[in-house]
């Protein structure tokens, strides 16, 4: 998988982003504490064979640097909204995992004219879209808790424990001030949205029900496993190529609709 890194100066952040393949643009969106190799390693080659993805990393994140301003789901939004207008790739298809599907959600609120399909996948909008413990467990997480990949990981991009530790603290703080996004904000996204997730989820299936009810034009698609594994996260073991290649099918069949 041969990317062009690159960064882009946008309000104020310098935003890591990569370019691969060609076609119709496809931003990726990866999940908290991650990066774009960790969301998407197995699945960004497939995409690329059909489209033009931009694979960003968002503030804090991987290559991306912090910056001293609000850290916020509606900020990553605006951000990926202006590298679009910048690359002159707006309208664009979004894919957004877990906190990415989040950010999907506000950048079709925020900015329609840059969005034309949203897939979002593992995310919620409201805090019901858990169990209480999830919640209670962000009150009082631990960098121990933060998964061993996803450290490794930043760590070979960025070698500092430092901006390491930094990402963990305002990733979790930002996850314990999460509120609920207003129904009449969800009905406000004119985007065709595929609301994505594992019948075994952090996400509950029936948010992702309500999610797809509230969305005017939404569709639901619930597909056997758990947190990102019915696309083969890394976090996920073992995930056959054929359950990989279901997802992409899906995804594909959805963007290529007029």
């Amino acid at each position: 998988m041969t990317a062009k890194g690159r960064y882009a100066r946008v309000n104020g952040l310098e935003m890591y982003y990569e370019l691969h393949g060609a076609g119709r643009p496809l931003v990726l969106i990866h999940g908290g504490g991650s990066t774009i190799t960790t969301s998407f390693g197995r699945v960004l080659p497939a995409f690329a064979r059909t489209h033009q993805v931009i694979a960003v990393e968002v503030q804090a994140h991987g290559h991306t640097r912090d910056i001293d301003r609000p850290f916020t789901f509606e900020q990553d939004a605006d951000d990926v909204a202006a590298l679009l207008e910048q690359l002159g790739a707006a309208p664009a298809d979004v894919l957004g995992f877990s906190n990415g599907g989040t950010t999907a959600l506000q950048l079709g609120i925020r900015h329609p004219a840059r969005v034309r399909r949203l897939v979002v996948a593992s995310a919620n909008y409201r805090r019901d879209a858990m169990p209480e413990e999830f919640w209670d467990s962000m009150q009082a997480a631990k960098f121990s808790d933060m998964p061993q990949i996803y450290k490794d990981v930043f760590l070979e991009i960025t070698g500092s424990e430092e901006r390491l530790m930094a990402m963990f603290n305002r990733s979790s703080a930002r996850m314990q001030r999460f509120r609920d996004i207003p129904d009449d904000a969800i009905e406000s996204i004119g985007a065709p949205v595929l609301v994505m997730t594992g019948d075994q989820d952090i996400i509950r299936p029936e948010h992702a029900v309500a999610l797809y009810r509230t969305l005017p034009n939404g569709s639901l698609c619930i597909l056997p496993g758990g947190h990102g594994s019915y696309f083969g996260e890394i976090m996920s073991r073992d995930v056959p190529e054929q359950v990989i290649s279901v997802f992409t099918t899906i995804v594909e069949e959805f963007l290529a609709a007029s």
